[in-house]
Protein backbone atom coordinates (compact mmCIF):
# COMPACT_ATOMS: atom_id res chain seq x y z
CA UNK A 1 0.00 0.00 0.00
CA UNK A 2 1.22 3.50 -0.76
CA UNK A 3 2.61 5.33 2.30
CA UNK A 4 0.97 8.58 1.13
CA UNK A 5 -2.47 6.96 1.34
CA UNK A 6 -1.72 5.63 4.82
CA UNK A 7 -0.39 9.01 5.96
CA UNK A 8 -3.50 10.75 4.63
CA UNK A 9 -5.84 8.29 6.36
CA UNK A 10 -4.28 8.38 9.82
CA UNK A 11 -5.73 11.76 10.89
CA UNK A 12 -9.21 10.65 9.84
CA UNK A 13 -8.81 7.43 11.79
CA UNK A 14 -7.59 9.40 14.81
CA UNK A 15 -10.59 11.75 14.70
CA UNK A 16 -13.00 8.85 14.33
CA UNK A 17 -11.48 7.12 17.37
CA UNK A 18 -11.51 10.37 19.35
CA UNK A 19 -15.19 10.99 18.47
CA UNK A 20 -16.11 7.45 19.49
CA UNK A 21 -14.39 7.86 22.86
CA UNK A 22 -16.14 11.18 23.47
CA UNK A 23 -19.55 9.66 22.71
CA UNK A 24 -18.82 6.80 25.09
CA UNK A 25 -17.78 9.23 27.86
CA UNK A 26 -20.89 11.33 27.30
CA UNK A 27 -23.16 8.28 27.49
CA UNK A 28 -21.38 7.11 30.65
CA UNK A 29 -21.69 10.55 32.26
CA UNK A 30 -25.45 10.46 31.75
CA UNK A 31 -25.83 7.18 33.64
CA UNK A 32 -25.45 6.62 37.36
CA UNK A 33 -22.72 3.98 37.77
CA UNK A 34 -24.35 2.32 40.79
CA UNK A 35 -27.92 1.98 39.52
CA UNK A 36 -27.57 2.26 35.75
CA UNK A 37 -30.37 4.84 35.72
CA UNK A 38 -30.09 8.18 33.98
CA UNK A 39 -28.50 10.99 35.95
CA UNK A 40 -30.39 14.25 36.43
CA UNK A 41 -28.76 15.75 33.31
CA UNK A 42 -29.47 12.71 31.14
CA UNK A 43 -33.03 12.37 32.38
CA UNK A 44 -34.14 16.01 32.26
CA UNK A 45 -33.96 16.42 28.49
CA UNK A 46 -35.82 13.19 27.85
CA UNK A 47 -38.43 13.88 30.53
CA UNK A 48 -39.11 17.38 29.16
CA UNK A 49 -39.70 15.81 25.75
CA UNK A 50 -42.12 13.24 27.22
CA UNK A 51 -44.06 15.85 29.17
CA UNK A 52 -44.47 17.96 26.05
CA UNK A 53 -45.57 15.13 23.77
CA UNK A 54 -47.81 13.04 26.04
CA UNK A 55 -50.93 14.65 27.46
CA UNK A 56 -51.40 11.91 30.07
CA UNK A 57 -47.81 12.09 31.34
CA UNK A 58 -47.04 11.56 35.00
CA UNK A 59 -43.96 12.70 36.93
CA UNK A 60 -42.94 10.78 40.03
CA UNK A 61 -40.41 11.55 42.76
CA UNK A 62 -39.27 8.86 45.17
CA UNK A 63 -37.26 9.46 48.33
CA UNK A 64 -35.92 6.70 50.55
CA UNK A 65 -37.04 7.28 54.14
CA UNK A 66 -34.32 7.25 56.80
CA UNK A 67 -31.64 6.23 54.32
CA UNK A 68 -28.90 7.59 56.59
CA UNK A 69 -30.08 5.11 59.24
CA UNK A 70 -29.61 2.24 56.75
CA UNK A 71 -26.04 3.33 56.01
CA UNK A 72 -25.25 3.89 59.69
CA UNK A 73 -26.78 0.61 60.85
CA UNK A 74 -25.91 -1.82 58.06
CA UNK A 75 -23.02 -0.06 56.29
CA UNK A 76 -22.63 1.69 52.96
CA UNK A 77 -22.52 -1.59 51.03
CA UNK A 78 -26.04 -2.32 52.29
CA UNK A 79 -27.07 1.22 51.35
CA UNK A 80 -25.75 0.63 47.84
CA UNK A 81 -27.79 -2.58 47.59
CA UNK A 82 -30.91 -0.68 48.68
CA UNK A 83 -30.26 2.05 46.09
CA UNK A 84 -29.74 -0.52 43.32
CA UNK A 85 -32.88 -2.45 44.35
CA UNK A 86 -34.95 0.74 44.42
CA UNK A 87 -33.70 1.66 40.95
CA UNK A 88 -34.50 -1.80 39.60
CA UNK A 89 -37.99 -1.82 41.13
CA UNK A 90 -38.80 1.65 39.81
CA UNK A 91 -37.57 0.71 36.32
CA UNK A 92 -39.60 -2.51 36.37
CA UNK A 93 -42.72 -0.59 37.36
CA UNK A 94 -42.22 1.93 34.54
CA UNK A 95 -41.53 -0.74 31.96
CA UNK A 96 -41.37 0.68 28.45
CA UNK A 97 -43.75 3.50 29.33
CA UNK A 98 -41.33 5.92 30.90
CA UNK A 99 -37.81 6.79 31.91
CA UNK A 100 -36.20 6.71 35.31
CA UNK A 101 -33.38 8.56 37.01
CA UNK A 102 -31.39 8.72 40.16
CA UNK A 103 -31.36 12.43 40.81
CA UNK A 104 -28.76 12.13 43.52
CA UNK A 105 -28.32 10.58 46.92
CA UNK A 106 -31.47 8.67 47.78
CA UNK A 107 -33.83 10.52 45.41
CA UNK A 108 -35.25 9.00 42.25
CA UNK A 109 -37.55 10.26 39.52
CA UNK A 110 -39.63 8.88 36.69
CA UNK A 111 -41.57 10.37 33.81
CA UNK A 112 -44.34 8.10 32.57
CA UNK A 113 -45.94 8.54 29.15
CA UNK A 114 -49.13 6.61 29.90
CA UNK A 115 -49.84 5.84 33.57
CA UNK A 116 -52.75 3.59 32.60
CA UNK A 117 -50.20 1.10 31.23
CA UNK A 118 -48.47 0.77 34.61
CA UNK A 119 -49.65 -1.29 37.56
CA UNK A 120 -50.69 1.88 39.44
CA UNK A 121 -49.19 3.99 42.18
CA UNK A 122 -50.22 1.63 44.99
CA UNK A 123 -48.32 -1.18 43.27
CA UNK A 124 -45.30 1.11 42.96
CA UNK A 125 -45.44 1.92 46.68
CA UNK A 126 -45.72 -1.78 47.53
CA UNK A 127 -42.83 -2.73 45.25
CA UNK A 128 -40.54 -0.02 46.60
CA UNK A 129 -41.33 -0.74 50.27
CA UNK A 130 -40.22 -4.39 50.08
CA UNK A 131 -37.23 -5.35 52.25
CA UNK A 132 -33.83 -5.99 50.68
CA UNK A 133 -31.48 -8.83 51.60
CA UNK A 134 -27.80 -8.02 52.14
CA UNK A 135 -25.21 -10.42 53.55
CA UNK A 136 -27.86 -12.55 55.23
CA UNK A 137 -29.57 -9.54 56.82
CA UNK A 138 -32.99 -8.21 55.96
CA UNK A 139 -32.92 -4.44 55.48
CA UNK A 140 -36.33 -2.83 55.72
CA UNK A 141 -36.99 -0.20 53.08
CA UNK A 142 -39.50 2.61 53.24
CA UNK A 143 -40.11 5.30 50.63
CA UNK A 144 -42.22 8.39 50.19
CA UNK A 145 -43.63 8.95 46.71
CA UNK A 146 -44.93 12.17 45.23
CA UNK A 147 -46.48 12.50 41.81
CA UNK A 148 -47.96 15.06 39.47
CA UNK A 149 -50.10 14.46 36.40
CA UNK A 150 -49.45 16.74 33.46
CA UNK A 151 -53.16 17.53 33.33
CA UNK A 152 -52.90 19.08 36.82
CA UNK A 153 -50.60 21.80 35.54
CA UNK A 154 -51.73 25.06 33.92
CA UNK A 155 -48.59 24.97 31.77
CA UNK A 156 -47.11 21.50 31.25
CA UNK A 157 -43.43 22.03 32.10
CA UNK A 158 -41.09 19.58 33.73
CA UNK A 159 -40.02 22.18 36.29
CA UNK A 160 -43.60 22.71 37.45
CA UNK A 161 -44.31 18.97 37.46
CA UNK A 162 -41.20 18.29 39.56
CA UNK A 163 -42.12 21.07 41.95
CA UNK A 164 -45.64 19.69 42.40
CA UNK A 165 -44.35 16.11 42.79
CA UNK A 166 -41.79 17.34 45.33
CA UNK A 167 -44.50 19.09 47.36
CA UNK A 168 -46.62 15.92 47.22
CA UNK A 169 -43.65 13.81 48.31
CA UNK A 170 -43.02 15.99 51.35
CA UNK A 171 -46.74 15.93 52.15
CA UNK A 172 -46.51 12.12 52.07
CA UNK A 173 -43.56 12.25 54.49
CA UNK A 174 -45.63 14.48 56.77
CA UNK A 175 -48.43 11.90 56.81
CA UNK A 176 -46.12 9.11 57.86
CA UNK A 177 -43.65 6.99 55.97
CA UNK A 178 -44.59 4.55 53.21
CA UNK A 179 -47.14 6.82 51.59
CA UNK A 180 -47.97 8.21 48.19
CA UNK A 181 -49.41 11.67 47.52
Amino acid sequence: MDTHVIAAGLPALGWALHGSLLLHRLATARRDPLTGLHTRAGWTTRAEHLITRHSEALVILVDLDDFKHINDTYGHAAGDVVLAATAHRLSDWCGHHGITARLGGDEFAAAITDPARTRGLNALQTALDRPVEHDGTTVNVSVSVGHCHRTSLPVPTLTDALSAADAAMYAAKGHGRRTTR
